[in-house]
C-alpha cells in the first residue's frame, strides 16, 4: 500500500530555559524506512551543552520548592495534552524510528499512563516517624524522614521508545522536584522536542527541562562528567553504560543496559493459547525492545508443535511502510543494524543452526526470522539482536531449562508457562534475573512494576516509584525534648 506522506522537513533547535535556542550546526535526520529526509536537528557543541545544564541548575530551586500540588498539576496537564494529539504524536514515532503506527499509538498510550502515575507519585512523597526511644538513648526524642529532591537529573535516552522511556526518567524527576536536561537518541529526538512544547504549554517554569542533542562524546560525556549534574539515568547498550558507571564519581547511576530475554513453555501447556503472545514478544517494533522474546525453550514433548505453530502464525505479519495502518514489521533503525543481524544469522547456519522462517532482508527490513538447534554461545543467542529474530530450542527437565536461560551474561527479565504451581516458585526461586512473569512472555510491562536487571542488563530500578525513589534524598530530622 502506497502512503501519503506530504509533510515538511521538520527543523528543531535546541531547548534551553524555555527557549528554542539556535546551535552552531545541524544535521539531517532520515526516515530508517524510506531514507527521505524527515529533518534538521541541532548537534550541541561542548558551550551549548554546558549552557543546559547551567539552565538546570538555576532552575533546580524552582523546582525543589514547588508544592507538590503543581508539579502534578503539570504532570496532569501534559497527559492530557498528549491524549488530545495522539495521532500527531504517534506519527511522529512512525517517521523517526520506523515504528509500525499502531504500535507507535500503543506507546504514547503507554506515555500517558506513565505520566499519570508521576503525578500520582508526587503525591505520595512521605518519609516515616522513627522511634528513637527504642533505643536506651532515644528517650524523650522525636525523629521522621523526609524525601527531598536531589538536584539535577541527566537522562540520556535510547530510539526504540522515544517517548515512554522518556516518561520514565523526565515524569518522575518532576515528581520528586528536580530539573533535567535530557539527551535524546539522536535518531529519535523528534518526539523528544515535541514533549518539551507539551511541558511548556503545560506550565513547567522555565529551564525545569531542557533538551539537547549531539554526539554521546560531546553531549553525554559531558553530562556525566559535570559536578552540577547530581544523576545520570540512562538505557542503552552495556558497553556504553559500564563506561559511564567509571565515569560518573559519586554521581547516583540508573542503568538499563542489554537483554537476551527468554521463555521457559513447560510441558502440558497449550500452545494455541500462547502463540500470538509469543507473536508479540518476538516480533513487535522488529524485536527492537529490551524484553523482547529472543530465547524460547520448549519441553520437547511440544516442541514440534510450538515450532510449527509458531512459524505459522509469524508468517502472517504484514512487512512495509511503517505509517500503513496494516503494517506489523517495519525497517530496523538502521542499514548497519540489519547487516549485523544477517551476520549473526550467517554465522549461526555455519554452525549448524537451522532457519524455520526469515533469516532475508527487503532493503531496511529484515524478514521476522525463526533459528533453531541453536548453541548458547552463538551470537543470536549470547548476545541481544535487538532484531526480529527470536530461537527456540527444547529440553527435558526444567533444571536444563532454568540453568540454560541463567547462561547469560544478562538479566532484565524471564517468563515460565506451567501449569504446575511447585514448578512456578521455583523457577521464580532459581531464574537470575530482575523479573520472572509466570504465564506469560518475558516481554510484558506496565508502568508502574519495578523494571531493571542484574548482571550486565544493569543497576537500578525504573517504574515511577522506584525511580522517584533513586531521585531523591532521605533527611533525617530529630527533635530532642529533654
Amino acid at each position: 500500500m502506497t502512503v501519503q506522506r506530504d509533510m515538511e522537513i521538520i527543523k528543531r533547535d535546541l531547548f534551553i530555559d524555555g527557549d528554542w535556542v539556535s546551535a552552531n550546526d545541524y544535521q539531517s535526520l532520515y526516515s530508517p524506512y524510506s531514507e527521505e529526509e524527515i529533518g534538521s536537528i541541532p548537534l550541541a557543541n561542548e558551550e551549548e551543552t554546558n549552557r543546559a545544564i547551567a539552565s538546570a541548575y538555576k532552575a533546580r530551586t524552582i523546582m525543589a520548592k514547588m508544592p507538590i500540588y503543581q508539579r502534578a498539576a503539570i504532570l496532569e496537564q501534559l497527559a492530557l495534552l498528549l491524549e488530545e494529539r495522539l495521532e500527531e504524536a504517534a506519527r511522529i514515532i512512525a517517521l523517526e524510528a520506523a515504528k509500525p503506527l499502531k504500535t507507535a499509538r500503543e506507546e504514547v498510550r503507554r506515555t500517558i499512563q506513565t505520566y499519570k502515575f508521576a503525578a500520582e507519585e508526587a503525591k505520595q512523597l512521605r518519609g516515616e516517624t522513627i522511634p528513637l526511644d527504642a533505643a536506651p538513648g532515644g528517650v524523650n526524642r522525636i525523629g521522621y524522614t523526609v524525601r527531598e529532591p536531589i538536584g539535577v537529573i541527566g537522562a540520556i535516552t535510547p530510539f526504540n521508545f522515544p517517548m515512554n522511556l522518556v516518561a520514565h526518567k523526565v515524569g518522575p524527576a518532576i515528581a520528586s522536584g528536580n530539573s533535567i536536561v535530557l539527551k535524546p537518541a539522536s535518531q529519535t529526538p523528534l518526539s523528544s522536542y515535541y514533549i518539551a512544547e507539551l511541558f511548556k504549554e503545560a506550565g513547567l517554569p522555565d529551564g525545569c527541562l531542557n533538551v539537547i542533542t549531539g554526539g554521546g562524546r560531546t553531549v553525554g560525556d559531558q553530562l556525566v562528567k559535570d559536578d552540577r549534574i547530581s544523576k545520570i539515568t540512562f538505557t542503552g547498550s552495556p558497553a556504553v553504560g559500564i563506561g559511564i558507571r567509571n565515569k560518573a564519581g559519586l554521581k547516583r547511576v540508573t542503568l538499563e543496559l542489554g537483554s537476551n530475554a527468554a521463555l521457559i513453555i513447560d510441558d502440558g501447556i497449550e500452545i494455541d493459547q500462547i502463540i500470538d503472545r509469543c507473536v508479540t514478544g518476538a516480533f513487535s517494533f522488529q524485536g527492537q525492545v529490551c524484553i523482547s522474546l529472543q530465547r524460547v525453550y520448549v519441553h520437547e514433548n511440544l516442541y514440534e508443535t510450538f515450532v510449527t505453530n509458531l512459524a505459522e502464525a509469524t508468517a502472517k505479519l504484514t512487512i512495509g511502510d511503517p505509517l500503513d495502518e496494516a503494517t506489523d514489521v517495519s525497517a530496523l533503525i538502521s542499514k548497519g543494524d540489519v547487516e549485523r543481524s544477517l551476520a549473526w544469522i550467517n554465522e549461526a547456519k555455519s554452525q549448524g543452526a537451522q532457519v524455520v522462517l526469515g533469516g532475508e532482508s527487503q532493503d531496511n527490513v529484515l524478514l521476522p526470522t525463526i533459528l533453531t538447534n541453536v548453541d548458547n554461545q552463538m551470537k543470536v543467542s549470547c548476545q541481544e539482536v535487538f532484531a526480529p529474530i527470536v530461537i527456540v530450542n527444547s529440553f527435558s527437565n526444567i533444571n536444563e531449562a532454568i540453568a540454560r536461560v541463567n547462561d547469560s551474561r544478562y538479566g532484565l527479565q524471564a517468563g515460565v508457562y506451567t501449569n504446575n504451581i511447585q514448578t512456578a516458585l521455583f523457577a521464580a526461586d532459581e531464574l537470575h534475573v530482575g523479573g520472572v512473569i509466570i504465564n506469560d512472555i518475558p516481554t510484558f510491562r506496565v508502568d508502574n512494576m519495578p523494571y531493571g536487571g542484574v548482571k550486565e542488563s544493569g543497576v537500578g530500578r525504573e517504574g515511577i516509584k522506584y525511580a522517584v525513589e533513586e531521585m531523591t534524598e532521605l533527611k533525617l530530622v530529630v527533635f530532642n525534648k529533654n
